[in-house]
């Protein structure tokens, strides 16, 4: 087994590519991005965490530390992943960040009714970007305290 896959501390789930290289940049520039898996679509999320498909030999024992959810994503969309990582006890406390390019109102209030830990729309600027995502790394990796 790959000792990258079991290390994860982040689960990039994010579908465009640009977005993806903009958020492991900002983590990489705080260090945070050594143990990050970036998957493309919520159906290969959703095998990364329960460890099936292409993940099957991962132990699912060895959870994210966080994940980083885009909303709008192809094969199962962000609210479906949301939704069954917040409905399994053994996902469930998992923090789950959205990090999104919706400002919906419905959005916001749908993700926090299904138990995400945060929603954070994407900003459009650069170095804004860059700023969000490195704070948000530092908080869930190094200030936030997890449930052992």
């Amino acid at each position: 087994m790959n000792q990258s896959i079991e290390a994860v501390n982040i689960l990039l789930v994010e579908d465009n590519a640009t977005d993806a290289e903009l958020t492991m940049r900002a983590l990489k520039k705080n260090k945070l991005a050594n143990h990050l898996v970036w998957v493309k679509d919520g159906a290969e999320a959703l095998e990364f965490i329960y460890a099936t498909g292409a993940y099957a030999a991962r132990n699912p024992n060895h959870t994210p530390k966080v994940i980083l959810l885009d909303l709008r994503l192809p094969k199962v969309n962000g609210l479906e992943v949301l939704r069954r990582i917040k409905a399994d006890e053994k996902t469930k406390t998992i923090p789950v960040v959205v990090l999104t390019s919706s400002q919906e109102a419905s959005d916001i209030k749908e993700c926090y009714g299904l138990g995400v830990n945060s929603f954070i729309s994407k900003p459009v600027e650069f170095d804004s970007f860059i700023k969000v995502v490195s704070e948000l790394g530092l908080y869930w990796l190094l200030v936030n305290k997890p449930p052992v």
